[in-house]
């Protein structure tokens, strides 16, 4: 399954490269940005660990199309979280709210949908029970962006199914990741 999971993400980021010259020059996408997380981190949302002690691996596209709101920018962001040793993984699309401020510190916010590779009723104790293949995603992230191109930030993100069905474990993670903007 990570094999599985790590060559879709190859395959999106090559072919996001690939298109590159139209798809950058033309503005569809605005940012990538690449992470390194800890996967159900506890004492967190969610509250304990369950899956395993482990790596996560998130990539991130934030598109260029936006609406100035509240004071920051509102735009779409579509990634995925692939966890290095088999437990949950799982892609989103979110609405991204981000305030930038002129010393280059940064903030953001989002809420959208995930869907997870995970199990839904606990059936192994050794991952979390979800309740539900669709799942919310919440992302926090503060960071820095060190000029008009380069970026890094601490980055948190929490799926669950915000009780509309039981069990609703949730999974937090949290970690570092750097941006390249366009």
């Amino acid at each position: 399954m990570l094999a599985r999971s790590l060559a879709i993400l190859l395959v999106v980021a090559l072919l996001l490269l690939d298109a590159g010259a139209p798809v950058l020059a033309d503005g569809l996408i605005q940012e990538l940005k690449f992470g390194v997380l800890d996967h159900d981190v506890p004492g967190l949302w969610s509250g304990f660990r369950a899956e395993p002690n482990s790596v996560d691996i998130n990539l991130e596209a934030l598109l260029s199309p936006s609406l100035l709101f509240l004071g920051g920018t509102l735009r779409p962001a579509i990634g995925g979280t692939i966890n290095t040793a088999g437990a949950t993984s799982h892609g989103y699309i979110d609405a991204r709210w981000q305030y930038e401020t002129p010393s280059g510190i940064f903030f953001g916010l989002g809420i959208g949908g995930a869907i997870h590779d995970g199990q839904l009723k606990l059936v192994d104790w050794d991952q979390k029970a979800l309740g539900s293949r669709l799942l919310f995603h919440i992302p926090v992230e503060v960071g820095y962006r060190f000029d008009a191109h380069n970026s890094l930030s601490a980055y948190f993100e929490h799926t669950s199914n915000g009780y509309t069905v039981s069990p609703n474990e949730g999974l937090d993670r949290l970690g570092i990741r750097y941006g390249y903007r366009f």
